[in-house]
């Protein structure tokens, strides 16, 4: 009975569950952070994250609550935003002094990191939908966006696939369509902003699931 009232309260008269945790999940340098922003800018005048060129930018949980967006035709839905670090099956220190940076710092990142992916993997636990954010110019077919879409699918997790950075020339979105084609895709730019609309509009849709 416990469990069917708060079932219950977690949807509002429009049958879209509010007050919900939505974690944005993906390899490093897919766009998340940018996402994130995107949104927090979009519905709240404000950045969540700082991003980077350097892969593992974000190397803990970021929170922003009460996240609040509208629909086309007027509902609105709430939920907090979980972005999270980039997920990787391999953390090389030496693959930070390709960017210019110092031993110690490189090693200091990377331990980080290394934290980062273990403190994602637990949130998964945590976060009731998922938005995979996966860059569309590059190959989907990846061990990392495998095993987070497994993850996921072992959890019976609501998912949405969203293939970043449209915009570039070299972007596939068909080749993410044939790589997922069991999922909602929606392909957007986070950086420029394009199809946000899209994107928005399979939030509600994925918040009734």
């Amino acid at each position: 009975m416990l469990k069917w009232l708060k079932n219950l309260f977690s949807f509002n008269f429009w049958g879209v569950r509010k007050n919900f945790k939505l974690g944005l999940y993906g390899p490093p340098n897919s766009g998340k952070t940018t996402l994130a922003n995107r949104i927090c800018k979009d519905w709240l005048d404000q950045d969540l994250g700082t991003v980077s060129p350097i892969p593992h930018e974000t190397r803990e949980i970021q929170q922003k609550e009460s996240v609040v967006i509208k629909s086309k035709d007027g509902k609105e839905l709430q939920f907090n935003l979980v972005d999270t670090p980039g997920i990787a099956t391999r953390i090389d220190y030496e693959d930070f002094l390709k960017h210019g940076m110092t031993e110690k710092s490189a090693k200091k990142r990377a331990r980080e990191a290394t934290k980062g992916v273990i403190e994602a993997i637990k949130w998964l636990d945590e976060v009731d939908t998922v938005c995979v954010v996966l860059d569309a110019t590059q190959d989907p077919f990846s061990q990392v966006n495998v095993t987070i879409l497994g993850n996921l699918q072992a959890r019976d997790i609501p998912v949405v696939v969203v293939a970043n950075k449209i915009d570039l020339r070299r972007a596939k979105m068909k080749r993410v369509e044939a790589a997922f084609p069991q999922y909602d895709i929606v392909g957007i730019s986070a950086r420029t902003g394009k199809n946000m609309d899209d994107f928005y509009e399979t939030l509600f849709k994925l918040a009734k699931r």
